[in-house]
Parts: structure tokens; C-alpha cells; sequence
């Protein structure tokens, strides 16, 4: 892992927590640099400048940045392996962690470190903005002041929401159950398939009968790859079979997340169903989840799932499509075993499925 520096801002108080705020890039830490005209990277060494709050907060706080900011729209597995490691090589020495980053890819980066940062005893939250720090009307600044005090929030000193989380105006989310859905906003996520964690207005209202329970006599586990020979094959009327096909050989390709209609239905047309059945007989794991934003995937239901089923597409039920291709990269790196890749794509590893499934 690359040795980075760290700058501290420390409370008055001796025993108060501290806070590791991680920052990537993304919207967030962009302030405007009259000299040049434009916005440039926020320098942390400047923040109380602009945030004098912080030192208002009661907590001790540590900034790392990564070498140089990623635009989320980059962001890869190897950014993920890269927090990971940064959380695990820090983890006994801060009460919570806040990850700053930038808003088009978050919901993967929150499901992924779900999987790769499992029994997680203290809160991740990650968040960032719709405009820039540096902008008289942005939303950054609460963001971050907020999802700071979350996560260094602790009861008889356990941590509040111990789970990697989205805040974001005003919500906070299951990482792994949270999604984009709004580019021009403020209010940017959404959770359709699960309650929020909290409601953070005048008062911080926690949902605790939705926050992940600490496990007893556990040790957090983190892991450091990924098999992203995956990919996301979405139905729309009008799919042809060549493209289906031309999808499916592709080479290295080990796992679909297949996006079908409503309940989980597909096409049931042969040369369809031929296609998939043939990606599974090869070895490749199918993943079905529905592009609806609620609901889940009942395979069976409707003759066009029944198929599905048949053939052994496996069901993703209401997993969003994020979570749903962050597991599978998780899940194939600990086996090729059709029956493990089943039986761990079906099993509620991080709250990213419904206990009912």
C-alpha cells in the first residue's frame, strides 16, 4: 500500500473519536481558483478556511488523499482494493471512516467495499456533492460535516451504523442498496428496496431495526480482489440474436449480470434462450436482477422466467444492478464452483438482499 500523509486537526477534548476522511476526487473537493479563472482540486491543508466548523465538532480528524484525484467515472476494482487496504492498515486506529468521492459511481464503490470489508464493527460512510466545496451554494459542505459526525457517532462506545453507508442530504443509506437517481438535484439517491438508516434534519434520527447488527466473537474480514471478468447485459425489445451472442463469446467473460424486465422476465424466443443455456453449460454464472428501481425478481412466476430458472440463471431478487455486479466480482474470486457461486449469490452476505428471500 502507498504510504501517504495524513494531516490531523485535533479536538480539545482528550478522548475524542477520530475520523479518517479518505478523499478520491469528485466534485466535492473542488474549490474556485480565482489566479486561473477555474476550479482545482481542494487542498486539505486549507480546509479550515473554509470549514472552520470542523473544529467545532468534537472529534479528532485525519485527511489522506489519494495521489491524485480519480473523476468517479474512472474508478476501477483497483481503486476499491486500494481503500480497502487503506481501511484495514488503519482500522484499529480510528473510531469511523468518511470517504469522499465523487457522485456517478458511488453506489458501486459503497456495494463493492461491502463485500470486500465484511463484519464491519465501525461506520464507512462515503459521500460527496453535487457542487463543488467552492461554490456559495453547495451542497458539500453539510455533506461532509455531517457524514463526518455519523461516522464518529458511537453509543457506550460501539459505533452507531456499523456498515459501509451512503449519506446524502439528509439520508442515510445501505451503501449496497443505494442508487443515482437524480444528475441535476440535490437530493441524488435513493433506496427503493430499503428503508433509509437514517433521517438527518433538525435531529439525527436513526432507523436501528434497519442497521446491521455487530456480530459477536467476529473480526472484520477484508478482501483484497476481485474477478471483474463480468459484465451487464441489459434486455430492451428489439435485442437481436447477434448481439446477444457476440455478448456472450466474449472471451474471458465469467459472469452476466443479466438485467430483465419486471419480475425477472426475458425474452422466450429459441435463439434466446439457446444462447443462454449454452453461456451456462460453458461455465459462465447468470446473474438475474430486474430493471425495475423496486421490487425483485421472481423467477417462475411467469412462463418467461420459468425458463430461467430451468436452465439455472440464477436469481439476484432484489438486488440493485451495482450490488448485483460488485458481488459477482467478489463472489468469482473465491470460486468457480457453479454450486458455491449459487449458493453465495443467493446468500445475504452485507444486507444487499432482503431477509425473506
Amino acid at each position: 500500500m502507498t504510504k501517504y500523509p495524513i494531516l490531523n486537526i485535533n479536538a480539545a477534548e482528550t478522548n475524542a473519536a477520530k475520523v479518517l476522511i479518505i478523499y478520491t476526487g469528485g466534485t466535492l473537493g473542488m474549490v474556485f481558483d480565482h489566479k486561473i479563472g477555474s476550479l482545482v482540486p481542494f487542498k486539505f491543508e486549507q480546509i479550515l478556511n473554509d470549514l472552520p466548523e470542523l473544529k467545532r465538532l468534537g472529534l479528532n480528524l485525519s485527511f489522506l488523499a489519494l495521489p491524485e484525484p480519480i473523476d468517479s467515472s474512472n474508478v476501477s476494482p483497483e481503486v476499491w482494493t486500494e481503500l480497502t487496504n487503506i481501511i484495514e492498515n488503519y482500522y484499529n486506529d480510528y473510531q469511523g471512516f468518511v470517504i469522499l468521492h465523487g457522485t456517478d459511481t458511488m453506489a458501486y464503490t459503497a456495494s463493492a467495499l461491502s463485500f470486500m470489508i465484511q463484519n464491519l464493527t465501525k461506520s464507512i460512510v462515503i459521500t460527496g456533492a453535487q457542487l463543488p466545496i467552492g461554490i456559495p451554494r453547495t451542497d458539500a459542505r453539510e455533506n461532509l460535516i455531517t457524514s463526518i459526525e455519523i461516522a464518529g457517532f458511537q453509543e457506550n462506545g460501539v459505533s452507531k451504523v456499523p456498515e459501509v453507508c451512503i449519506y446524502f442530504n439528509g439520508k442515510l443509506l445501505r451503501g449496497n442498496r443505494s442508487k443515482k437517481h437524480e444528475s441535476s438535484q440535490f437530493d441524488a439517491f435513493e433506496s427503493e428496496n430499503y428503508p433509509y438508516l437514517g433521517n438527518i434534519g433538525v435531529l439525527a434520527e436513526f432507523n436501528s431495526t434497519a442497521i446491521l447488527k455487530i456480530k459477536e466473537n467476529t473480526s472484520p474480514v477484508f478482501y483484497k480482489k476481485l474477478n471483474a471478468s463480468v459484465g451487464i447485459l441489459k434486455l430492451f425489445p428489439g435485442i437481436n440474436e447477434a448481439s446477444v451472442k457476440h455478448f456472450l463469446s466474449q472471451k474471458g467473460l465469467k459472469g452476466v449480470v443479466l438485467e430483465t424486465y419486471g419480475a425477472g422476465n426475458a425474452p422466450s424466443t429459441d435463439w434466446f434462450v439457446s444462447l443462454i443455456e449454452e453461456a451456462i453449460k460453458s461455465g459462465k454464472a447468470i446473474l438475474n436482477v430486474s430493471q425495475c428501481v423496486g421490487g425483485k425478481v421472481l423467477m417462475g412466476k411467469y412462463e418467461t422466467s420459468r425458463k430461467l430458472a430451468d436452465m439455472g440463471v440464477i436469481s439476484g431478487s432484489d438486488m440493485s444492478t451495482e450490488a448485483a455486479i460488485t458481488k459477482l466480482m467478489w463472489v468469482l474470486e473465491k470460486t468457480q464452483n457453479h454450486e458455491e457461486i449459487k449458493q453465495l449469490l443467493e446468500s445475504n452476505i452485507s444486507g444487499e438482499l432482503s431477509s425473506d428471500n
